[in-house]
């Protein structure tokens, strides 16, 4: 027997809120995705799968909408290899281009760390700016 889960120890495992991962599943970003008898959602590994990559690519920036065609690629199976590929090129340099901007950003932040410590040790910022040439 497969195990599955409910959409709620779905919820807590990826701290999503249950609308959201309805959403999901109209949508059609998890494939497969079943139904007991009931009408109740039923989550089995491959669904869990299916969503711990959504978020993935959610995080690293990607729309919906272009998620949506990642999913639908893989259902037409191998004919669209070529363009998942060429997406997740594409999604990879987009993601390194924010860590860039992001590292950056970390630098500007660690250099005012140094600086407002350095003042407030002092008690001024008259040699903090001397001293980091400012």
């Amino acid at each position: 027997m497969v195990t599955t889960y409910s959409i709620g120890e779905v919820s807590e495992q990826f701290g999503l809120s249950l609308p959201t991962i309805r959403y999901y599943d109209k949508e059609g970003l998890i494939p497969n995705l079943n139904k007991n008898e009931a009408g109740v959602r039923r989550f089995t590994e491959e669904n869990i799968g299916s969503l711990k990559l959504v978020e993935c690519l959610k995080n690293a920036g990607m729309p919906i909408k272009d998620i949506k065609q990642f999913v639908q690629w893989t259902k037409e199976g191998d004919d669209t290899l070529d363009e998942r590929l060429q997406m997740f090129q594409e999604l990879k340099t987009s993601v390194q281009n924010q860590m860039q901007k992001m590292q950056e950003t970390l630098d500007v932040i660690n250099f005012k760390c140094a600086y407002y410590d350095k003042a407030t040790t002092d008690g001024t910022e008259e040699y903090a700016k001397k001293e980091m040439h400012l």
